[in-house]
C-alpha cells in the first residue's frame, strides 16, 4: 500500500469552517448530515485571526477570539444535546490560530480531511480580494462545498 488515500471508501473525516457567522452555522449543520450519512468524523474548525495592529493598539483581541471559540462550543455542544435521540455525529472541535484560509488548509492537512465545507463569505472586501471558499477551491486538494 501507498499510504493515505483521500475519499476511497467515502468520506472518514469532512471538515466544516465555523466563525459563529449564520452562513457558517449552516455549513456546520450541512457537514453534520453529510457526516451522519457517511459515518465521517466531522471536525469543527474555528481560525482565531491574529490582529497584530489591533492588539498594539490594546485591544484585547486574544481573549475575544476565546471567548468567541467558548461561545461556539457551547453553540455546537447544544445543538448535539437537542438532536442525540434523533441521530449522532461523532465530532471534534478544532481552533487554529491565523488567517482563515491558511488555518483551514492546516486543519485539513492535519486531520487528513476528505472533504472541506465553508459557508459563503458575508463580506463584500471579499469581492477584491477573493472569499476562504474561492480559495480553497482554487486549491483543489480537497471537494470543497460552499453553502449559502
Amino acid at each position: 500500500m501507498s499510504g493515505f488515500e483521500r475519499g476511497t471508501d467515502g468520506p472518514k473525516v469532512i471538515v466544516a469552517g465555523v466563525d459563529g457567522s449564520s452562513s457558517s452555522l449552516r455549513a456546520a449543520s450541512y457537514a453534520a448530515g453529510l457526516a451522519r450519512r457517511q459515518n465521517a468524523l466531522l471536525a469543527l474548525v474555528y481560525v482565531q485571526p491574529v490582529l497584530a495592529a489591533g492588539q498594539s493598539m490594546g485591544a484585547p483581541i486574544a481573549g475575544a477570539t476565546e471567548e468567541i471559540a467558548d461561545g461556539l462550543v457551547a453553540e455546537i455542544r447544544e445543538s448535539a444535546e437537542r438532536v442525540k435521540d434523533i441521530f449522532q455525529v461523532r465530532w471534534e472541535f478544532h481552533t487554529f490560530r491565523g488567517d482563515a484560509y491558511a488555518g483551514l488548509v492546516t486543519a485539513a492537512d492535519e486531520l487528513k480531511a476528505d472533504a472541506v465545507v465553508v459557508g459563503a463569505s458575508e463580506s463584500a472586501g471579499h469581492r477584491i480580494i477573493g472569499s476562504v471558499a474561492v480559495r480553497l477551491v482554487k486549491a483543489g486538494r480537497w471537494p470543497v462545498t460552499v453553502v449559502p
